[in-house]
Order: C-alpha cells, then structure tokens, then sequence
C-alpha cells in the first residue's frame, strides 16, 4: 500500500488507486467535482491538506477513509 500523509498528491493516489475517483464522492459529495473537467486542473496541486480544506474534513479523517477504501477494495 502507498503511503498517505498529509502532503500525498491526489494525483499520485488516483494514478496508483484509479477507484478512488468513483468512490471518494460516495463518501462525501464536495468531491464530486472529480468528475468534472475543471479536476485535472484542481488535482494538479491538490493533497490531503487542500481535499481537507475543500471537503470539511480534517485530514486524519481523509487518511483513515483512503487507507479504508484501498484495504477493502
């Protein structure tokens, strides 16, 4: 399993997990905008920190669902 910390780039986890851009909106709807054109941009910089800012979650909640999700795919 990758290592997440709170710099990990959500590129490099969609690139290692694809899954996580279908199944991060099912748990929680602010990141939807996965799915949308404006994303590659977005995604660019974006890392646990800024999905924290942008999602209303802090960032121990982002890594606990993450690991979550990649253990029980």
């Amino acid at each position: 399993m990758m290592e997440i910390a709170p710099e990990t780039k959500l590129m490099d986890l969609l690139k290692e997990y694809p899954f996580l851009k279908e199944e991060l909106p099912k748990k929680n709807n602010k990141f939807n905008m996965l799915k949308t054109p404006m994303a590659k941009v977005l995604m660019r910089n974006a890392d646990i920190n800024k999905m924290s800012k942008r999602s209303g979650m802090s960032v121990d909640e982002i890594i606990t669902m993450l690991r979550e999700m990649i253990e029980n795919h």
